[in-house]
């Protein structure tokens, strides 16, 4: 029998995690051992990948998209790993080996599994999943504001490890809109740069004015609320005339609403980096939504009250790994959607960081109570992410933060209308166009 020699090639940049109080060697090695829990124990954005003969594992942090591709060589199967489809292709088109290629056939490791793969060649091993983010719903007790001060208590220790990671000098910036999210994360780490006595002419709230859009208003009243409208910087970007293809080519992905907010992101990103060439850290809210729930439900005619509530992570991760709707191609909820910040910024140069995405936050909203807490009214569900949000900043920071109507990025940096007009496709447009890419 001819025995097979499986090969890894791993494209993912090192460069790129953010490992706090470990190295590189030793994340690895948790990984490849394949305890969830040691795995579990690794701070900070990162995308690990390690192997041991035939068997590879895989590990990602929630703002850190990788996919793979097994190519089938002469001499035994390879795998291929990126954090872009792109990429992958051309590695396959590097070995001759570009006509096994079709996007759909890239695999993405879902957030928060340790996926293991074993490299044996034909037929083709499934991936197997551990999950090593556990929320353990119901934990929490009923009381919103001593969920608020643990969520928020929780933003405000990660805020302060990223900050303290930084170069002395460096600017921070935060995507703004003086939403829920991004107000707390604004006002927090305001917060903690006076609490680590850092400079705080260093920071400053960017928010994206494409046009009659309601954000920079908001952006302002928030920002005079806290008294702290002096930190506002709008960045006015022209959006009347958008080529959808160039978002999906940064972003290598056709839904519709992802699209849509990537738009806003890349115009703002551009804004950005036209007025100030060599700014690298951001922060955002990507997550805050997801976390807590705060997505229209009558807008998914798959979604119930019931569903929401009783899926601890179903905006995170979707309807679950090992379930019916789970894609291998695209995994699900903001495990999938989170390429529409983590692909812009890398487009641009930026270094972005949402403490919402990470696992201390994630198991904590997923441990909230929800049915007791939401009384399984949908109004109910809505008004708990602004008390939540609201109770912790001010137990947190002292600070009594406005607490504005949720609005979509996409909704609040242009008018809707004007945006329906910029972006009229569907996503069956958008993923023929997605598609071309691929001849």
């Amino acid at each position: 029998m001819q025995q097979y020699v499986g090969e890894l090639v791993d494209l993912t940049d090192p460069a790129l995690n953010r490992l706090e109080g470990i190295s590189l060697d030793e994340a690895r090695a948790r990984v490849l051992e394949g305890l969830p829990d040691a795995v579990r124990a690794i701070r900070g954005s990162y995308a690990i990948v390690a192997r041991s003969g035939e068997t590879v594992r895989l590990a990602r942090s929630l703002d850190r998209p990788v996919r793979y591709f097994l190519a089938k060589k002469v001499a035994g199967p390879a795998l291929v790993v990126a954090d872009r489809i792109d990429t992958i292709r051309t590695w396959l088109a590097s070995q001759g080996l570009d006509d096994q290629f079709h996007p759909n056939y890239t695999r993405m490791v879902p957030a928060h599994y340790l996926t293991t793969i074993r490299i044996v060649g034909c037929p083709d091993p499934s991936p197997t999943y551990e999950r090593f983010v556990v929320p353990k719903p119901g934990t929490l007790a009923n009381d919103v504001s001593a969920i608020g001060r643990a969520y928020i208590g929780a933003l405000s220790n990660e805020i302060a490890a990223w900050l303290r990671q930084l170069p002395s000098d460096a600017p921070v910036g935060v995507s703004f809109s003086g939403g829920i999210d991004s107000g707390a994360v604004f006002v927090v780490t305001a917060h903690a740069m006076r609490t680590l006595g850092m400079h705080m002419g260093r920071l400053k709230a960017f928010t994206l004015d494409a046009g009659d859009g309601p954000d920079v208003a908001q952006a302002r009243a928030f920002l005079d609320a806290v008294d702290m409208e002096l930190f506002l910087e709008p960045i006015e970007a022209d959006l009347s005339h958008v080529d959808p293809m160039d978002v999906i080519k940064i972003t290598e992905d056709y839904k519709a609403l992802d699209v849509e907010c990537a738009t806003m992101g890349i115009a703002l990103l551009r804004g950005i980096r036209e007025r100030y060439p060599d700014w690298r850290y951001l922060l955002d809210g990507d997550g805050g939504d997801e976390n807590m729930k705060d997505y229209p439900i009558e807008e998914n005619p798959e979604l119930t009250i019931r569903s929401v509530v009783n899926n601890p992570l179903l905006y995170q991760e979707g309807w679950g790994v090992g379930t019916m709707k789970h894609s291998l191609t695209y995994s699900g909820g903001l495990s999938r959607s989170y390429v529409r910040t983590y692909a812009p910024a890398r487009h641009f140069g930026f270094e972005c960081f949402s403490p919402y995405t990470r696992p201390e936050l994630v198991e904590l909203a997923g441990s909230i109570a929800w049915p007791e807490l939401t009384g399984m009214d949908v109004d109910r569900l809505y008004a708990l992410k602004g008390e939540i949000v609201s109770a912790g900043v001010r137990a947190i920071t002292g600070t009594e933060m406005p607490v504005f109507t949720k609005r979509r990025f996409q909704h609040g940096a242009m008018g809707e209308d004007a945006m329906r007009r910029a972006l009229p496709w569907s996503e069956a447009d958008y993923r023929k166009q997605f598609l071309a890419l691929y001849p």
